[in-house]
This record gives C-alpha cells, structure tokens and sequence, in this order.
C-alpha cells in the first residue's frame, strides 16, 4: 500500500500577509488551484488514496478546506503540539504510528510539481527523491551529495559532488522504517529543530536513495512571494502546452483510457483520429466512420480538442498545431511505423516539441477485443456493405483473385509495409476462371452455383474482406434474379455479369473463338431484373462491356456502358486483351466526361504495367489481380513435383516450399 505524507506544519512566515489566515499550502498558484488543491489533484489522478497530513497553525482551516475539495482521498491529519519550537523533523515523529508499515510518498507542503514529475517518482522501483542537473546549486536550498548512484547526504550545506534537490522523495517500506527509525531517535533525544535529513545522513548507507533527475521540468518549493511569481508563471506556461495523440481505433478499451489520462497530463491533449482511408490502409476496415469515431474521443473529458488526421504521417497536423509534445506507445519503435516516428522526432526537433513514448499495453483481452472486432467484420450485412464503402473512402479499391479458404486467407493476410504505412488489398475477387481451374474443370460454365457457392462459404469462413463474385453472363434472366439474392443473403459485396450469350469462352480469347455479345435491351433487362430482386442497397450489379475484346469499337463500349447505367448498374467493368492501356484510359476518359460517378472498374493481366495510381489519377475506381495467384501456384506446385521425380527425393524441393508452421500462422484459431 502506497501512503502520501504531506508536511503542512510549518509557520510560513516568509510570505507575509499572504500566510495571515491560513497556512502557506493554501496559497493560491493559479486562478483554479492552491498549492495544496494541486498537489491532492495529483496524487489523487495517480491513484494514490491515504494521505496523512501534518498540521500546524490554522489546522482547523486546513482541515475544513481539505474536505471542502470533496477528492477521492482518505487524510488523516495529525497536529504538531509544538509546530512553533520544532521543525517538521517533529512533524513526523508525530505521525509515526500512521506511516511505519506502507511505501511513503513524502513531499513537502509548499512544494510545486509537474504531473510527469511524479509519476516518474512514482513508477521509481527503488526510493528516490528528487534532483536537477539542469539548475545551479541553490545557495540557501537543498542539495543532495550523489556518490555510486546514490543520495549519502541531503542539506543546505552541501556543494561538492551535489546537484539541486528538492524534497518529494518516494521511499520503499524497508528504506522509510530505517530512516523513520533515526528520525525517532532524534526526537526522543530531543533533537527536534533540525531537518528529517539530518537523521537520514546518518543512516543512508542503510536507507538506499536514488536521485530521480527531473531535468527543467517544474519542481520547486515556495517560500517567498517572489517564488510564488516564478512558479506560477511557470504554471500558466504548463497549462498552455498542447499535447497531440494519434487513433485509428473504432474500440476504445481502458488501455486507451489510460495512456489518454498519461497524455492529458502533459498538457491539452489534441487528438488526431485517422480518416477512414488511412485507417483502411493501415490496419483493417474501420467498424465506425471517422465522424463517428471523432464523436468517440469527444466525449472523453481529458480530450481538448479532436481533429482529422488524414494520412499516417503526422506532419501536416504537427506543423498545423506545433505540439509541445506528441505521446505514442514505443511498440513503434521497431517496426514498420519505425519510419513515421522518426519523421515525427525530425518535426519536433524543428521547433523544440517533444516525444513522450509509454509502454505498448499488449493485454491479451485488448487482442480479444480486436478479434470480435474482426468477426464483426465477417458477418454478411457488415461485409456487404464494405465495397461500396471502400470505393468511397478510397477512391481506388484492389481486389485480388481468391479460390480457396487459404488463397482467400493470402488475400486477407497479405501486407507490405514501406514508409511507415501498410498496403494490402481491399477485397477478393471469386473468379469461375480460378475456380473451375483449381477443380480441373474447363472454364465453360461447367461448374454450378451450387459448388460455387461452396467456394465462397470457405472463403467467407475464414476471412473478413469483401467479396466480388464472377457471375460470367449471369445465365438465363429467370436464373440471375435467384443468383442475386444468394449472392446478397450470403453477404457477397458485387456481382459482375459480362454481356455475352452461349456457351462461355474465356474473354482473352477475342474473336479467335466464336462469342456472342447480348444484345443492350436485352442485357439491360438483366440487369433490372437483378436490381429489382435485391434486398439492400449496399449490394452491386457491375455490368462487364466485351465491346473491345470482340472489336466492336470504342463507341459501342460507351453506348453499352451509358445505357447499362441508365438500367440500373451499379458500375462498369471495361475489358481489354492489349498490351497497351490506351483503348481502356480512352475509354475511361470518355466514360467520365459524362459520368462522373459510377465506379469503374479495370482487370490489368494483359496491359499489367499500369500502376494503380495511375488508374486512379484517371477516374478508375476497382482494380481486379484476376488469376495471379492461380497462375503462380501452380507452377510452384509443378516444380516441386518435378524436383522430387528428378532427384528420388525431396531434399532440393524443401528450398520451394513455405514451412508448414508458417502456413498454420495463416489460418484463424478459434477464440
């Protein structure tokens, strides 16, 4: 148990009029606080609930003001008969009986300190008090004489090997009984008119003291007016800082809580929520929108101010608002957001700001939290909604092709971190190409829904992010209305048909075999016919032009897509077999100088070195990887067998493989 000892019995003389009524404690330091509001505040926000407190003149004042403040503390005052002939060496002996068995945090009655201050006493694991190596040495103040890493001497008189001291000690039970010990001994010996440290020099090969240096930060006793003008500018300085914090979470737990209550400490706490597409390239989907989670923080009372960060890097909103301080866990001291905070430390290191970084809290009920939030996720209102969602956020949203449970968990597993940020893919594309393929079946249509549907229950059993269905043609108008509501009830976010009729041919054939393109009336009541059997607005229809794979021209294309939209679609997919991207950003150009709205959506395999910000840049909304992961799986696969014929064993082939302990950290345990 932790007990604050607080000296309030001394006569205050030096300050004049302002001690005439009540005791020095009770002065005030600012426009809220009194030395003695402040330092109960403190104690109280740490935690601490017993506080004994020594009295002297005006205790009955003391004693009624303590419990006007109405604070979460239990005081126990204890009166010096002869506060006017003794010291507060007197003081405590006199509260003996109350201390002898706890931890002591001992401070003296008109001492004024910052919030970081004592928290570093009190997270101290061994006795300390208080020092500066930033301050001259006081002439008339305490100094403490430091040899071998500890305190041997404290007092006034005292200036080789010493730093400034002041008293605000924290002292571990074993340390406090051998220095209350010497203070008994005094007393009882009547040696009652010098300092507590005077006992303590005599024993402090035995009470083991460490100097706890807390550099320029505020820690200064009060013992004249011109001091109380010093430390209450000070104190107007500190209630000015800005703190600035940064969360992405939609979840706040009491880990949150904490570090927030550290932060506010420090001064005004700032708090930069991420945006949504920050937050979808960071980590995963954000259950709440950022206006929603904004409110979050809003509501927290140690919260100043809440403002938007949009992108993982501070910089923007550090040079906006120059904090004095920014505060983060140091999980991100290693790592991939290494490179964000060094870009923090160089912005603060411009203007004077400084980084305050607390242990990373890694409880293993905050992982619950995020697993549930995760399964959230997965459930299907949750995930069909989250295409749609995502185009909004984002601009641009990359689906890869999925056709198992394990490719989808590559799918949704699969992160590259590069400046401090993290890039994944956003959905998984269930194509009839992949899947007939991993069941060594052509790509006809072969495969029913039914098995289909099998295909995308494995994937949605483990995985969270969105689904894009391959719909091929859609079949039969009678059949696609059914497809439509499977699709939707299931929680799949899109389904894409393509506007050809018969037996389906796979689109990078061309015109190298006989295809068939429907007809626009006739697609288009396909598509009416699907949006009028959805349930939901958040599932999508994207209809799939083969205009220019069958070279029926550029203005073909857009006539399809205008009268596909005016339909009902809910965006289009524009395909092409060239190498070169031209006919696609023409298309898109034109597309767009009419329709600024309806997501496009492009399948690079063929022109596959457009990168995804161009595609961005000029109005494309979905990229889909639509076999990559098919095609390079199965010739790794293939070489692996042909390693192990070659070679009568399988030696050379384990080079190829992925560890299966690697592979088992892919897949979900139960919780």
């Amino acid at each position: 148990m932790m007990k604050a000892l607080i000296l309030n019995s001394g006569m205050g003389s030096r300050m004049g009029m302002l001690t005439s009524e009540h005791p020095k404690c009770m002065t005030e330091i600012s426009n809220k606080d009194t030395i003695l509001s402040r330092q109960l505040k403190q104690l109280a926000q740490a935690g601490v609930e017993e506080v004994v407190m020594t009295t002297g003149l005006f205790d009955s004042v003391l004693v009624n003001y303590c419990q006007s403040l109405d604070l979460p503390l239990h005081i126990t005052f204890v009166k010096n008969p002869v506060y006017d002939k003794t010291n507060y060496i007197y003081s405590i002996y006199c509260a003996r009986e109350a201390l002898k068995d706890d931890d002591i945090i001992l401070m003296h009655g008109d001492l004024v300190f910052e919030n970081s201050v004592l928290d570093d006493v009190l997270a101290s694991e061994e006795s300390c008090m208080t020092v500066s190596s930033r301050l001259a040495l006081p002439e008339k103040d305490f100094k403490a004489v430091i040899q071998d890493g500890y305190i041997t001497k404290v007092g006034i008189e005292f200036f080789n090997d010493a730093l400034a001291a002041q008293p605000l000690y924290k002292l571990n039970q074993k340390d406090w009984k051998v220095w209350l010990a010497r203070i008994r001994f005094f007393c009882e010996n009547q040696n009652t008119g010098c300092y507590a440290e005077n006992a303590f020099n005599e024993v402090s090969d035995a009470c083991r003291i460490r100097p706890l240096d807390v550099g320029d930060r505020l820690c200064a006793e009060i013992d004249d007016p011109q001091d109380l003008a010093v430390v209450s500018d000070k104190i107007r300085q500190i209630e000015k800082r800005t703190v600035y914090m940064c969360f992405s979470t939609d979840i706040i737990h009491t880990g949150h809580i904490s570090i927030i209550k550290k932060a506010a400490k420090l001064g005004r706490l700032i708090v930069g929520v991420l945006s949504d597409e920050a937050v979808v390239s960071y980590k995963r989907f954000p259950l709440l929108p950022y206006s929603e989670r904004k409110a979050l923080f809003e509501n927290i009372s140690d919260v100043y101010k809440v403002v938007e960060q949009s992108d993982l890097s501070y910089r923007e909103n550090l040079e906006k608002y120059r904090p004095d301080y920014v505060v983060h866990g140091d999980d991100w001291v290693k790592g991939f957001q290494k490179p964000i905070r060094e870009e923090v430390l160089e912005v603060l290191c411009r203007y004077g700001g400084r980084l305050v970084e607390f242990p990373y809290s890694d409880d293993e009920k905050y992982k619950k939290l995020e697993s549930r939030a995760r399964a959230d996720l997965s459930l299907p209102d949750v995930r069909r909604a989250r295409l749609k969602k995502a185009i909004g956020m984002k601009g641009l949203v990359t689906a890869m092709e999925a056709h198992s449970g394990i490719t989808g968990l590559i799918v949704e597993k699969t992160a590259v971190y590069e400046d401090g940020k993290a890039r994944q893919f956003d959905a998984m594309w269930v194509s009839s190409l992949c899947d007939s393929t991993a069941k060594g079946k052509p790509d006809i249509e072969l495969v029913d829904m039914t098995s289909r549907f099998r295909t995308i229950d494995d994937i949605m059993e483990v995985t969270t992010k969105p689904i894009i269905f391959d719909g091929d043609t859609g079949g039969l108008i009678e059949h696609f209305v059914y497809t439509v509501k499977s699709l939707e009830r299931m929680g799949v976010s899109a389904v894409i048909i393509e506007d050809k009729t018969g037996l389906k041919k796979n689109s990078l054939f061309g015109t190298e075999v006989p295809q068939t393109q429907d007809t626009i009336e006739n697609f288009c009541a396909k598509i009416m016919a699907g949006k009028r059997a959805q349930k939901t607005k958040e599932f999508m229809i994207i209809a799939r032009i083969e205009s220019l794979i069958l070279e029926q021209g550029m203005e073909d294309a857009l006539a399809r897509a205008f009268a596909y939209t005016k339909a009902g679609a809910d965006g289009i997919m524009i395909h092409s077999r060239r190498k070169e991207p031209d006919e696609i950003f023409t298309f898109v150009e034109k597309f767009r100088a009419e329709d600024k709205l309806s997501p496009v959506v492009v399948v690079p395999t063929s022109f596959n070195a457009v990168t995804e910000e161009e595609f961005k840049a000029r109005g494309v909304n979905v990229v889909i990887y639509a076999n990559q992961l098919t095609r390079t799986g199965f010739p790794a696969m293939q070489n692996a067998a042909k390693s192990i014929l070659t070679h009568h064993r399988a030696k050379e082939c384990d080079e190829l493989c992925m560890s299966i302990k690697d592979i088992i950290t892919l897949i979900p345990e139960e919780d």
